[in-house]
């Protein structure tokens, strides 16, 4: 029933199944294609921690994840930020998820943002969705948005409807 060979067939399947007495198993080589490259899936890197004895002056972007355990002057934009316990930051935090442990003085947007028992927020919080923990010091204005990354100037346009039939004086 199985008495095909197994040489025809593609991938490491041929050295897994079948190896040889001279050959060297720790680097498993397909017979099929010469050009054939194994590659790892692609994993998130880690985050990026910058420790309690680091003190940052200036803005940081990054794609991937940042934990802050020291201190920053300057504005945060990350996908996932975690603020330490005994960190301080000072300016404005964007991200698509921000858990406070420690201290922001400035204004914190996100989709999802988490205030622990140990957080202290000086400023407004714009998110789409928040949890507050008991035990957290907050001061400053809550304000929930569907978007709330992109910075959310909806108001000037209540503010300032336009009027182009207004009569202008002369």
């Amino acid at each position: 029933m199985f008495s095909k060979s197994k040489i025809n067939e593609p991938g490491p399947k041929t050295s897994e199944s079948s190896p040889s007495a001279g050959t060297d198993l720790s680097a498993p080589k397909p017979a099929s294609s010469p050009d054939y490259k194994p590659t790892p899936p692609k994993a998130k890197p880690p985050a990026s921690v910058l420790s309690t004895d680091l003190h940052i002056t200036g803005n940081l972007k990054t794609t991937g994840d940042i934990q802050v355990e020291g201190t920053i002057e300057g504005d945060i934009r990350a996908h996932l930020l975690t603020i330490g316990e005994g960190a301080t930051i000072r300016g404005e935090v964007t991200a698509d998820d921000v858990v406070i442990n420690g201290r922001i003085i400035g204004r914190v947007r996100g989709l999802k943002v988490r205030l622990t028992s140990t957080a202290r927020v000086e400023g407004d919080i714009i998110h789409k969705t928040i949890a507050i923990e008991s035990g957290a010091h907050f001061e400053g204005s809550v304000q929930r948005q569907d978007d709330p990354l992109t910075g959310g100037k909806t108001a000037p346009k209540k503010l300032a409807p336009p009027t182009p039939d207004a009569p202008t004086e002369g």
